[in-house]
């Protein structure tokens, strides 16, 4: 049976890329995702498959209940886009202005509704059940996962699995790690309160540029020299605005950033440390400050079980792909919460085209859709693995 639902996998390949091609010129952004949750939802209506809308806000859940006893299994997709105006000049190129998926949420979306199509005629052989469960708004927190949680609809569930094209890595290759395997993401806001004057009287102001400045100098060594080097974190200041005229000193700036960590700890001791840094630099300035801290998602830390099912096994969903035990990223995912609630692993799928390659997150961000049956098989052998693993 296996063999043949791969093999239908592999027949869905141009419906897949079709569906993301779809998807990719109609992109919605975090908690605006209506329209994309009822094309998933028109989907699972022309498969009858069964599902719930709604959850947790624009999430749908549809639920493909096996013939034979076994244990229930969530697969997620996420589906939200980025408010960045692509750049690639393509035929599915994005019709909304300033929007775009430029994640691979396309893709993820796509590679589910694939599987979930190839496994209808499969049904009645199938062991428990599956849940596909397609997540809104996991590009911007508080994100969509736990909405999702907090309605209940995944307190049955055994465990969770779900995969990330990503084009940092070869197509065929799959990676994960048995533990940490990427960063809490946080973000933080600061704003300078000086005292602005004439560009020429400068020991009449105190000057937020100036301020601002030291800041973005002195936050680098809370990492570098307040943290313990076996510690990993990141601190990167990502924005920096003031001043309306070159002849004026500026009497605000405003900092903006994030923070990755693995650790609460360490998370905390920024936090604290971070306080410091800016209170010290505004007195001895005689400027004041506001800072603002947003906690955003927990690290992903997988299961080591079900992360070994994905390492020791996915390469039985397709015998071309291998696999790769890596070290943690530093980039944020609220799949981190489902793994807070149940057993699983979230991996990454190779995805890199060899003549386009662009990062997450870049205008021109792009894809290989030959990764897009790769995503379905591995999402399949995760779960085959783990009701052979855990059989009723």
């Amino acid at each position: 049976m296996w063999e043949n639902i791969f093999t239908a996998i592999d027949e869905q390949y141009e419906h897949m890329v079709k569906t993301r091609r779809y998807l990719h010129q109609y992109p919605e952004i975090s908690f605006h995702e209506t329209e994309t949750a009822k094309f998933i939802q028109q989907t699972y209506d022309r498969l009858g498959i069964p599902y719930e809308s709604n959850v947790g806000g624009n999430g749908v859940l549809a639920t493909l209940k096996g013939g034979r006893p076994g244990k229930k299994i969530a697969l997620r997709a996420d589906f939200d886009a980025l408010p960045i105006h692509e750049e690639n000049n393509v035929e599915y190129r994005s019709k909304v202005d300033g929007v775009m998926h430029a994640c691979g949420h396309d893709g993820h979306t796509a590679s589910l509704l694939g599987l979930a199509e190839s496994l209808v005629p499969f049904q009645e052989d199938l062991p428990g059940t599956l849940v596909f469960l397609h997540q809104h708004a996991e590009e911007f927190a508080p994100g969509g996962a736990r909405p999702i949680i907090e309605s209940g609809a995944l307190d049955d569930v055994d465990a969770v699995f779900g995969t990330h094209l990503w084009v940092n890595t070869p197509t065929g290759i799959i990676q994960t790690s048995k533990g940490a395997f990427m960063a809490g993401a946080d973000r933080f806001h600061i704003k300078v309160k000086g005292k602005g004057g004439h560009g020429a009287i400068p020991h009449q102001t105190k000057d937020a540029i100036v301020i601002a400045s030291q800041l973005v100098t002195s936050l680098q060594q809370i990492v570098s020299r307040r943290l313990n080097p076996l510690d990993t974190a990141v601190l990167t200041v990502g924005t920096f605005e003031s001043g309306d005229a070159f002849n004026v000193i500026a009497d605000s700036a405003e900092l903006s950033g994030t923070v990755r960590t693995f650790d609460s700890s360490v998370q905390d001791l920024i936090i604290e440390e971070m306080e410091k840094v800016i209170k010290g630099a505004c007195i001895s300035a005689g400027a004041d400050y506001d800072f603002e801290y947003l906690k955003g998602y927990t690290p992903v830390i997988n299961h080591a079980e079900e992360a070994e099912l994905i390492l020791d096994e996915a390469s039985k969903a397709d015998a071309s792909l291998s696999t790769e035990e890596v070290d943690p990223v530093m980039a944020g995912e609220d799949f981190a919460y489902y793994l807070e609630q149940k057993p699983g692993a979230y991996y990454f799928t190779g995805a890199q085209l060899p003549d386009h390659y662009f990062p997450h997150h870049h205008p021109k961000f792009d894809f290989d859709e030959k990764a897009l049956p790769h995503a379905a098989k591995t999402l399949l052998q995760a779960y085959r693995s783990y009701q052979e693993k855990h059989q009723v």
